[in-house]
Formats: C-alpha cells, sequence, structure tokens
C-alpha cells in the first residue's frame, strides 16, 4: 500500500461519520426486508441514490461522457459494485444476523489485496499481506463456524453469498481501476448506479412485481436511508475522505463499521451474535491491521 496520509481532527471525523453512515446501512436494509424482498430492497438502492448523484454532476457542472465504451465500463461496474454484491447481502440478510453480516463484510479488504495481486504488477503480495490475508481468512472461517459448514443449511448459504458479494466488491476495484481512472468520482459513482439500476429495476419487476409505495413508515423510513444516506450521500463522504486521508486511511473504515453494526442490531433488532463471531471478527481485524501496514512501519521507525 502506499505511504498514509495524517489524519486531522477534521478527517477523523468524517471517518468515523462514514462508520456511522455505512453501519448503520445494514440495520435499514434488515428492516426493508421485513416488508420488500431483496431485490426491490436493491432496485430502491440503487435507483433513488443514481437520481441524488446525478443532480449532484449537473449541479457540479461537471462533464458526462458519451461514448459506448465508457457506458458499457458503468454497466459492469455496476454490476460488480452494486447489483451483485447488494442482491447477495440483502438476500443474506434474510437468515443471517446484522452484525455478523457486517464481519463478513470486512472481508472485503483481503479480498481486495488478492485481487489486485492477480491483476496488477504493482500489488504484488508480500510477506506481511500473506499474513494479513491468511488472518482474514482464518478471521472469516471463525466468524462463520466450521460447524456451520459442516451442518449445511440455508443459513450457511446465506453466508457464503455474503462473502460472494465481497469477492464481487473486490473486482469492481480491479475494474474500476482499470476502466474508470480517468474520470470524476462523482461522475464514475453516478454512471455505476446507472448501470446497477438498468439491471435491478427490471429484475426486480420481473420476480418480486412492480415497487409499492404504501409501505410502512418504518420501511419508507428504512429505504430513504440505505439509499439516499448509506449509498449516494456516503458516496460523496467517501471521496471527501480519500481526498484528505488517502486510500490507506480508508482501510480504517472497514474496522469501524462492524462494531456500529453489531451494536445497532443488539439494540433494534435483540440480536445476539455466537461468541466464535465476536472472535472472528477480532482475528480479521488483526488481518486488516497487518495489510494496512502502519503499526509495523512505525515500529521499525521506533526502533530505528
Amino acid at each position: 500500500m502506499t505511504d498514509q496520509m495524517s489524519l486531522s481532527p477534521k478527517a477523523w471525523s468524517a471517518l468515523l461519520l462514514l462508520a456511522l453512515i455505512w453501519g448503520g446501512s445494514f440495520l435499514s436494509i434488515r428492516v426493508a426486508l421485513d416488508e420488500i424482498g431483496p431485490l426491490t430492497v436493491v432496485a430502491h438502492r440503487t435507483l433513488w441514490a443514481m437520481l441524488v448523484l446525478w443532480v449532484v454532476v449537473w449541479a457540479m457542472r461537471l462533464p458526462v461522457p458519451h461514448d459506448p465504451a465508457t457506458w458499457g465500463a458503468f454497466l459492469v461496474m455496476g454490476l460488480l459494485n452494486n447489483a451483485i454484491p447488494f442482491g447477495l447481502m440483502a438476500w443474506g440478510q434474510l437468515y443471517v444476523e446484522t452484525g455478523l453480516t457486517s464481519i463478513l463484510n470486512a472481508a472485503t479488504a483481503v479480498f481486495g489485496v488478492i485481487a489486485a495481486a492477480v491483476f496488477f504488477a504493482d500489488e504484488r503480495l508480500s510477506v506481511r499481506k500473506v499474513v494479513g490475508v491468511g488472518l482474514g481468512f482464518l478471521g472469516v472461517a471463525t466468524a462463520i463456524g466450521l460447524d456451520n459448514m459442516r451442518d449445511f443449511d440455508v443459513r450457511s448459504l446465506a453466508q457464503l453469498a455474503i462473502l460472494a458479494g465481497t469477492v464481487s466488491y473486490a473486482l469492481a476495484g480491479v475494474w474500476g481501476r482499470t476502466t474508470l481512472a480517468d474520470l470524476s468520482p462523482h461522475v464514475a459513482a453516478a454512471g455505476m448506479l446507472t448501470g446497477s439500476t438498468i439491471v435491478t429495476l427490471p429484475l426486480a419487476l420481473i420476480f418480486e412485481g412492480p415497487m409499492q409505495f404504501d409501505l410502512a413508515l418504518a420501511t419508507l423510513a428504512a429505504i430513504g436511508y440505505y439509499a439516499v444516506v448509506a449509498t449516494a450521500g456516503a458516496y460523496l463522504l467517501y471521496y471527501y475522505v480519500l481526498a484528505r486521508a488517502g486510500s490507506g486511511n480508508l482501510l480504517l473504515v472497514t474496522l469501524l463499521i462492524a462494531p456500529v453494526a453489531i451494536l445497532l442490531g443488539a439494540l433494534f433488532r435483540d440480536e445476539t451474535l455466537n461468541p466464535n463471531a465476536y472472535l472472528g471478527f477480532v482475528i480479521l481485524a488483526a488481518g486488516l491491521i497487518i495489510l494496512d501496514g502502519r503499526i509495523l512501519r512505525r515500529r521499525r521507525k521506533v526502533a530505528a
């Protein structure tokens, strides 16, 4: 990874806010799933976030690409970064606790390191990264529990679906770096959500019927939160933090999201997790810290 930028108090505040927002998205999605299907949950998420971001692009007067190749790249990015992972994780949350979903979601960083090593010559696996990835896999296995894999059921399948979503996120990072790196991040995010909406809306219509809006107030609030705040707003905040804290520091968000989601799940859904889930998160967090590398660098500086 590249050298870390220092975190100012303002950057720390933005980082914590981003973690709170994304941590809350798991709860809001689970609330919406009480009344609407997972494909409709995802369609709401991509549609309204897309509209908000295109308004932002228009207000900022950013140039919008018109060539078919770029829009094809948006479509693929929308599949990899939105439609596939959002759909898999929403379905998985029907059978998996909010907190455990967020723990498994943290594996995105682990698969991201592997995908980068496979596709980019400048991201090869070092000894440190191999150790971090190994601990990450051990943490995931511990959180899931090997007994669950032996006694395979729909819950086991749901956990694997969530992990498959993190693999899709990792591949999206590779695709975005390869095809969308030259675009404004705001345009890239809006285009990506357009691509995913083109896919999710018809799928939701075919398999779950037309969108209904005579929903419970809690469902409407949940949709508004995860679509407008935790998707469109979070993307904007993400790029703000990226510019001020650097990509390395954004790994801290992965560590902060899970405790937020676990706490919210316990408070509002009365969820209790198996002790293995907490142990798995600790091991996974250790792997992410090693992948981050800053602690090792500081120890070397002190030793020198």
